[in-house]
């Protein structure tokens, strides 16, 4: 049977607890901030400049490790750990405002870029898939496009230099991008878009990017 005191106890014990564990509480929440912002992270699509491969409402699964290991909560790059590629979707703030984005890595560095009419072609090539006006073939990647609102400001005669990138919206007309704010230094592309984990409709899922 229960007594009275060790009712009043209880308090005591709890906050004894409490003080013991704290400290180890508290480290656990931070090294789980920190690898979330070092090596793995979230985001939530805003707009519909990435349609139709991103629609609003997304949630894409963001691997932080993909161009470098980053110093915990600041941009301090303290390893490179790979290089962009054409086609990768990544995440980065926008030189214009610092609003964080995500948008295709259309151009690389050396690469000759002409976009006409909202389709992409470099180095010479159209990466329009055979058969499919609005689908562009990056090696690994398909960019699914949406031409309905246009395609945008050209570009014509752009030799992208070295350590930098050229990102683009897939809705090429509904874009805010490298044609407007200009090329993305490679060293602040915080993480490449693996997967989208959650889609309106769809609930939890998983499609690879």
């Amino acid at each position: 049977m229960q007594t009275q005191a060790d009712s009043s106890n209880k308090p005591e014990r709890a906050w004894r607890w409490l003080r013991s564990e704290l400290p180890q509480i508290v480290l656990m929440l931070v090294l789980l901030a920190a690898a979330r912002d070092s090596f793995a992270n979230h985001y939530y699509v805003p707009s519909g400049s990435m349609e139709h491969t991103l629609e609003i409402g997304d949630r894409v699964a963001v691997d932080m490790r993909a161009y470098g290991v980053r110093l915990p909560f600041t941009d301090v790059r303290l390893i490179a750990t790979g290089k962009p590629e054409r086609g990768d979707i990544a995440v980065f703030d926008s030189p214009q405002d610092g609003t964080r984005l995500i948008k295709r890595v259309a151009a690389v560095a050396g690469d000759e870029v002409e976009l006409i009419d909202g389709r992409l072609s470099v180095n010479g090539v159209a990466l329009e898939a055979i058969g499919a006006t609005d689908t562009e073939i990056f090696r690994d990647h398909r960019a699914m496009l949406d031409l309905s609102h246009g395609g945008g400001p050209d570009i014509h005669g752009l030799t992208v230099p070295d350590g930098q990138v050229l990102m683009l919206g897939d809705a090429r007309g509904n874009s805010i991008d490298g044609r407007f704010f200009g090329l993305v230094p490679v060293g602040e592309l915080y993480g490449r878009a693996v997967a989208i984990y959650y889609r309106r409709g769809e609930g939890f899922s998983w499609h690879r990017l």
